[in-house]
């Protein structure tokens, strides 16, 4: 009997993470696994690192939900395993707002302080960020903030202007690895329509210059380079390892999609992807938007249009269905990841309409799943306001 539990309990590291850890889909079951006996919880890191592809979406505090009494209303879903796993509130994350979901962290911006953390939920490290007042073409002066949008410069309370200038934050790696170790790891913050590039060694924020002052909509690390996409649906590559000062841009010379809707005409949003086969996606995301009583703003998915641009191809291609793949966009680095349970042709998406939730006092989040198959959707949440919106999260 003893032999038999010293045979478990001296399992190799590695059949232990990548045939038995691998397989556990839910963090708390995950967490169970640790505490089977020391010799496991030793050799299995605090965040798993194979498996658990599964996403979670992060319900902040602050708004209208009880914590410890609601949950996701499931009834209302197709999805037949959701796991329910309550955290206890870190202080970094409590009447802040979520910029940003890579790699298991959460990038936290303080609207009061105009900080930028990196906090992972789960183990709770907490790292910061240069702050937003030493992004490029900005300038904090007392209690008013100085920014470059498109149109020229602004100036705002830095309140308010710290609640909606950062758009999205991503990085090509978590800044701690599993066994907390600091990574080299690189940022990217959209804010204003613009672009900086941070490198963990450098310490600071570096302007992304665009040649052609472009209105950018989204960012994304892929294959060792940075790309972002405009209002337009151009496309920018920038090398990370041309040169030591930083990124070198290179237009792409593929011409957006000819029939792309540029986001000042309809309501849009335009999220990029990068793929495992090395393909790239645009999914512009349509809505409709929706005045309530009393000043209330609502937005409703109601379709998405998806456009491949395949390795070393010229042209941007229009496609309708994923494989056997799903996607999932928001706050989050949006990724393209391998269906579950046969969910394929698949969007999940929250909603990360920065200014509308800044300065619309009863906004309503717009979440849920959206089927290719046959354009239709199914919402969560629906009902609820949060002082910072839902957002995908992979631990």
């Amino acid at each position: 009997m003893g032999d038999h539990v010293d045979q478990w309990a001296n399992i190799h590291e590695d059949m232990l993470n990548d045939e038995i850890a691998k397989r556990i889909y839910s963090y708390d079951d995950y967490l169970r696994l640790r505490l089977v006996c020391k010799q496991w919880s030793f050799k299995l890191p605090k965040i798993p690192t194979a498996g658990n592809n599964v996403p979670w979406l992060l319900l902040p505090i602050g708004g209208t939900i009880d914590d410890d009494e609601t949950t996701l209303d499931t009834t209302r879903l197709e999805e037949k395993e959701i796991y329910h796993l309550t955290l206890p509130v870190p202080p970094e994350l409590q009447y802040n707002l979520i910029r940003g979901s890579c790699h298991g962290w959460l990038i936290i911006v303080s609207m009061y302080e105009g900080t930028i953390r990196m906090l992972n939920p789960l183990t709770k490290v907490c790292l910061d960020l240069p702050p937003i007042s030493t992004l490029p073409d900005v300038i904090l002066n007392g209690d008013k903030l100085s920014f470059y949008h498109g149109a020229g410069m602004g100036t705002e309370d830095a309140i308010v202007s710290n609640r909606f200038i950062v758009w999205k934050v991503v990085m090509n790696s978590a800044p701690v690895d599993a066994n907390g170790n600091a990574n080299d790891f690189t940022a990217v913050a959209l804010y204003a329509a613009s672009l900086a590039f941070y490198k963990s060694s450098k310490g600071r924020w570096l302007k992304l210059n665009s040649r052609h002052g472009r209105f950018f909509r989204d960012v994304i690390f892929f294959e060792g380079k940075i790309y972002a996409i405009d209002d337009y649906g151009h496309l920018v590559e920038f090398d990370t390892m041309a040169t030591k000062a930083g990124p070198v841009e290179r237009i792409h010379e593929t011409p957006p999609p000819y029939d792309i809707v540029p986001s000042n005409q309809v309501t849009n949003k335009k999220y990029l992807i990068g793929c495992a086969d090395g393909s790239l996606l645009i999914v512009v995301r349509h809505l409709q938007n929706l005045l309530g009583y009393g000043g209330e703003r609502y937005y409703e998915t109601f379709h998405f249009d998806i456009y491949e641009l395949k390795k070393n191809a010229e042209a941007w291609s229009r496609i309708t269905c994923l494989g056997d793949y799903a996607l999932v966009i928001g706050f989050n680095a949006s990724l393209q990841m391998p269906a579950a349970n046969g969910k394929k042709n698949r969007i999940y998406f929250t909603d990360n309409f920065v200014q509308e939730q800044a300065l619309v006092e009863h906004y309503y989040h717009n979440i849920g799943i959206f089927n290719l198959e046959d354009d239709s959707y199914q919402t969560v949440l629906e009902d609820d306001i949060f002082f910072s919106p839902p957002v995908w999260i992979f631990p």
